[in-house]
């Protein structure tokens, strides 16, 4: 008994240290199964978006007999608007949302403001008012977009080289002043178009997505870009930290200043030239992606923030060929609608869980 009483004293607090070993692993593996189960679960909540933008819309075909058409046994018309009018609008605001969402993902680890927004560089403006001169000039759709690819590239140049050398903070007041300036700009337009025009100047200025007649690229470019995101998430992970941490790793700081501001101007020209000026998507996604998720490790946050622009953008525009049909209503201004309520509700539940949270949930690891 009392070898047995030794062996007990001896060996008990080593048991007991191995079942807080095993605790402790297996709560580490649910934190991090957690936000993987949550992206399948966005990824899914995705498809049912993409099925009912899709099956629904306002030209009064079911969703059995759109089914019907799907399988090759319906009736041909309906498969023609389901695969020629449909499929190409959902594959464009998918696309555009994400490309949106990732620009803003991007521009907030950036410039490290919750505030960030893929049009504060000035890049949406000077893509409409590229755009603007062209539908003035009477140039088709095709030359409308090359003008706004114009226009933003214009724009990206000039604000580089006004805030070239000035920090990070000289480049975000920069392209603040020169959206101001396109605003002012876009307004002298529209007072002197011509009346004929003005409908779709407005319509392309409020966001339409009539005008993505190439929707394989954007969603083809917010491909690349998630898979180029997940890559870089370490060193975007190191300079969300602060450019004190970034310096300390021996991240160049000006070369991947550079090379992002280029990615989200170009990320946004690209959703600006497809769908016009749509607004709320970059601003609202990261930071709901940031609370659902409670992580902002870019190797979730990019792909989550892609997935959640295009869900959201996609519900967007079903309601908005929907919900005065058969009139369709401009989608930037269905999302401007939702947008900001639903941004005063994630402000409030930022706030919350920042006074309830501990220390360690309310700022999480990043660097990894």
């Amino acid at each position: 008994m009392a070898f047995s009483n030794k062996f007990d004293e001896a060996s008990g607090p080593s048991f007991s240290r191995v079942r807080v070993g095993k605790a402790a692993t297996l709560d580490l593996l649910g934190a991090r199964a957690t936000p993987w189960r949550s992206l399948l679960i966005l990824l899914v909540l995705a498809a049912v978006v993409f099925a009912a933008a899709l099956l629904t819309g306002s030209s009064g075909i079911g969703v059995r007999a759109a089914l019907a058409a799907l399988a090759g046994s319906g009736d041909e018309t309906t498969r023609n608007v389901l695969l020629v009018v449909r499929l190409p609008r959902v594959l464009a605001a998918f696309g555009v949302g994400s490309l949106l969402a990732l620009s803003g993902v991007l521009l907030q680890a950036l410039f490290r403001n919750p505030l960030a927004d893929p049009y504060v560089l000035g890049v949406s403006g000077g893509a409409a008012v590229g755009a603007l001169l062209a539908m003035m000039a009477g140039a088709a759709a095709l030359l409308v977009q090359s003008a706004a690819v114009a226009g933003a590239l214009a724009a990206v140049a000039l604000v580089y080289l006004l805030a070239r050398g000035g920090g990070t903070s000289r480049l975000l007041l920069t392209g603040v002043v020169l959206a101001s300036a396109c605003g002012a700009l876009v307004s002298v337009l529209l007072a002197l178009a011509d009346s004929s025009r003005v409908r779709g100047m407005v319509f392309w200025l409020a966001g339409d997505l009539e005008w993505a007649v190439q929707p394989w690229l954007s969603a083809g470019a917010a491909l690349l870009a998630v898979a180029l995101a997940i890559a870089l998430a370490r060193p975007l992970n190191v300079l969300a930290a602060g450019e004190l941490r970034a310096r300390t790793v021996g991240l160049t700081l000006e070369g991947w200043r550079t090379g992002l501001f280029i990615a989200c101007a170009t990320l946004t020209a690209l959703a600006v030239v497809s769908a016009g000026t749509v607004g709320f998507v970059g601003l609202i996604t990261p930071h709901a992606v940031r609370l659902t998720f409670r992580t902002s490790d870019h190797r979730l946050v990019a792909p989550a923030a892609a997935l959640s622009g295009g869900m959201l953008l996609a519900a967007a525009d079903l309601v908005a060929r929907t919900i005065a049909a058969p009139r369709q209503l401009p989608v930037g201004a269905i999302m401007a609608l939702v947008g900001a309520p639903l941004f005063m509700i994630l402000l409030r539940q930022r706030r919350y869980a920042a006074g309830h949270e501990p220390a360690r949930r309310r700022y999480p690891a990043c660097v990894s």
